[in-house]
């Protein structure tokens, strides 16, 4: 890490020492209450992400004429992630349950202890990612899959997590049909969820771009 992103780091953290200070509003944030704030940022954060890849994926110069733009949003989403990381980590201090530098530690050990094969290769067996996860004390390699994910995102995980121990046991996409009732049209969508997944397409971000494709049509139609 280079002196100018430590500095930068420091001015972020001397900031927001200063506003739990002096700002109102800072000052009585809680874990909880910055949670749903959280959520929405990360959402901005996943669409400045798809605008990138879309913008990368075309050929079309007025679309890629926006990339300064859209890098300069991408800056920004990341901003407000890395300052939400960090009010956590402050506001867990003024509480008296760890330090930010704690957070630090526990992410680096964690990262260290997932990748035996680079940090402990004398004690590498092969196992896969999701069998070293599992030294962790969980029970189920789906136990790392939040109840609360938006479904399409959460077939995605459940299928790579299950993927990642050799469960593969998921039919082909079946042929839709007039008559499908709700959970025949359930499983349709999480068999082509896996039938993506075999061929390397995340679902959700499919979806996602497909979403964006929609729109700007609707968008030109509206303009005509």
């Amino acid at each position: 890490m280079t002196q100018k992103t430590l500095d930068a780091f420091q001015r972020l953290n001397d900031i927001l020492d200063t506003l739990r200070k002096e700002c109102p509003w800072d000052r009585t944030q809680t874990l909880g209450s910055l949670r749903y704030l959280t959520i929405e940022e990360v959402y901005e954060l996943s669409e400045a992400v798809l605008a990138i890849e879309n913008s990368d994926s075309t050929t079309d110069e007025p679309a890629n004429s926006q990339l300064p733009l859209l890098n300069s949003q991408l800056k920004k989403e990341l901003g407000d992630i890395f300052m939400h990381m960090l009010f956590y980590s402050k506001i867990a201090e003024d509480e008296k349950r760890f330090t930010t530098a704690d957070v630090f530690n526990a992410i680096s050990d964690k990262l260290v202890d997932r990748h035996p094969f680079i940090y402990h290769k004398e004690q590498y067996n092969g196992e896969s990612w999701e069998q070293i996860k599992m030294h962790e004390g969980r029970k189920s390699v789906l136990e790392g899959v939040p109840a609360g994910l938006p479904p399409l995102v959460k077939a995605v995980r459940l299928q790579e997590k299950a993927a990642g121990i050799g469960y593969k046991d998921i039919a082909s996409p079946t042929p839709i049909h007039e008559d499908m009732d709700e959970q025949q049209f359930g499983d349709l969508l999480f068999q082509l969820v896996h039938w993506a997944h075999d061929r390397g397409i995340n679902a959700d971000d499919a979806l996602s771009k497909a979403n964006l494709r929609f729109q700007q049509k609707v968008r030109e139609f509206e303009e005509k």
